[in-house]
């Protein structure tokens, strides 16, 4: 077929895992760069990039990284952004980057982010300062290309509920609960789950953990692997503690002809969506629910002329095994269908890519997979948040008929139910979901609980009772009625 030249395609993927500290952020960034040009066979590339999108960073603080990648690959980019905080981000980019490439606002982008998270906590500890790049004050700030949004909620940070490894749990216990299965079960199936994804990030080379972990390693308590908030293991967390950079070059075709990519490293971005879930997690409809994940997940697949069964690669977001739950669920995809893993990396919590940026490494390594099987599908899933701001994209090697293709169906989203969650609530309510979150021993500290009040608003509250606490960790107390204070304490019925 005779191809637009204005077709936006992924030209190649780098992913930078730094085992020694000392490299800053940007500087893991503009090596991820370089791998991405050497992946094209175009490493001029990296210098020739007209616009570079970075990805939130949490480890530095730069006025404009962008600016500075570009000085170091020796780029002179007319154009440079950031986003704010999210897992969504990199997805959201490389949509934004295809439809820009293809209405001509630009025509060599890189994409990429790095976090330093372990280096600066041994810095933080020691009360020491990183010798790494301080813009000037001149330096204007990059434009913000993806701006954050609220996630914390007065209802909810009243009574405690601030942290990921906090509010996941609650939705992991409404999976549980609506699935009907005892405690014991759905643990024994959350270590098969991250079995396998472990697996995938065993043969991975860019996985920061390359071993293969038994579903009782996941899942049973250790010196390693201490309770972080029920159910919920260290190992079913993500992994921040890692010092890791990816990047991506997407180009129009013109240009990826212009610096002789040679076809077979192409790989076109088919389609994208983006979409949110209420900000405030108390308004969900249902907690082991995404309207967002459903609606922006299948018109991302219908946009790119498919469908569910017949994408052959798939790497759905995974900061927690709650996410993937979900995503699953609304997407109607197996999760333990072993010729078809929901993960191409091996996930958060093995292969890395820590805060923002794993997506980065995804699309990276979707790049490399669709590759190795042309005229297959790979689609990417990014969340960020509390299971909040969705991202998605369809990737092939063959070009796109219509062109790449992008939807917003935020107001479908918008149309679904929602629930009243006042920001303080008293009375009679009952329990819906909880987690109980751990101290470094694996001690409980606290019952965090999503209650319904009779009259069918859901008030977020806590208790430190012992009894509660017991009967919480144990998984039972579905259901069971009491009160909520002013405070929002909780108190069970006599």
């Amino acid at each position: 077929m005779t191809l637009d030249p204005r077709t936006p395609v992924l030209v190649g993927g780098g992913q930078i895992n730094q085992r020694e500290g000392g490299v800053e952020p940007v500087d893991l960034i503009v090596r991820a760069a370089r791998a991405a040009a050497d992946d094209a066979a175009a490493p001029l590339l990296a210098e020739s990039v007209d616009s570079i999108r970075v990805v939130g960073m949490l480890s530095w603080y730069y006025r404009d990284p962008g600016a500075l990648v570009g000085e170091r690959l020796g780029a002179a980019p007319r154009h440079t952004g950031v986003t704010g905080t999210g897992g969504n981000m990199p997805q959201s980019l490389v949509n934004a980057a295809a439809l820009d490439i293809a209405a001509g606002r630009a025509d060599v982008v890189l994409i990429g982010g790095a976090e330093t998270w372990r280096t600066w906590s041994q810095h933080r500890r020691a009360g020491t300062r990183q010798p790494w790049t301080d813009q000037p004050s001149t330096v204007t700030p990059a434009e913000v290309l993806v701006p954050e949004m609220p996630l914390l909620f007065d209802g909810n940070t009243r009574v405690g509920l601030i942290r990921p490894s906090e509010v996941y749990p609650l939705f992991e216990q409404a999976l549980r609960l609506a699935a009907g299965r005892s405690p014991a079960d759905h643990r024994d199936r959350l270590g098969r789950l991250w079995s396998r994804f472990s697996s995938v990030a065993a043969k991975n080379p860019d996985a920061w953990i390359q071993r293969e972990f038994t579903p009782a390693e996941i899942v049973t308590p250790g010196p390693d692997n201490r309770l972080i908030a029920d159910p919920y293991t260290k190992l079913m967390n993500a992994n921040n503690s890692v010092e890791q950079g990816a990047a991506v070059l997407i180009c129009s075709v013109e240009a990826a002809r212009r610096y002789r990519v040679p076809q077979d490293r192409w790989v076109f971005p088919l389609s994208g969506t983006d979409a949110h879930d209420t900000f405030n997690v108390a308004e969900r409809g249902a907690l082991d629910r995404s309207p967002a994940i459903a609606a922006a997940g299948r018109a991302a697949i219908e946009l790119a002329g498919t469908s569910v069964d017949a994408i052959d690669h798939l790497d759905v977001y995974s900061c927690f095994p709650s996410a993937v739950q979900v995503a699953a669920a609304e997407l109607g995809l197996p999760v333990d269908d072993p010729a078809r893993p929901l993960t191409i990396t091996g996930g958060l919590s093995f292969a890395g890519g820590p805060w923002n940026n794993y997506v980065t490494h995804a699309i990276a390594t979707m790049i490399t997979t669709l590759r190795e099987h042309p005229d297959s599908l790979g689609m990417v899933t990014a969340n960020g948040g509390f299971l909040t701001k969705h991202a998605f994209g369809v990737y092939g090697t063959r070009p796109p008929a219509a062109g790449f293709r992008y939807a917003d169906v935020q107001s479908v989203v918008d149309a679904a139910p929602t629930v009243a969650a006042p920001v303080t609530y008293e009375g009679p309510a009952r329990i819906e979901s909880w987690t109980v979150t751990r101290d470094r021993d694996g001690a409980p500290e606290r019952v965090l609980l999503a209650t319904r009040t009779p009259g069918g608003a859901r008030a977020m509250a806590f208790s430190t009772d012992a009894d509660l606490l017991a009967g919480a960790a144990a998984g039972e107390c579905a259901g069971s009625a009491g009160a909520v204070a002013a405070d929002g304490r909780f108190t069970a019925a006599g």
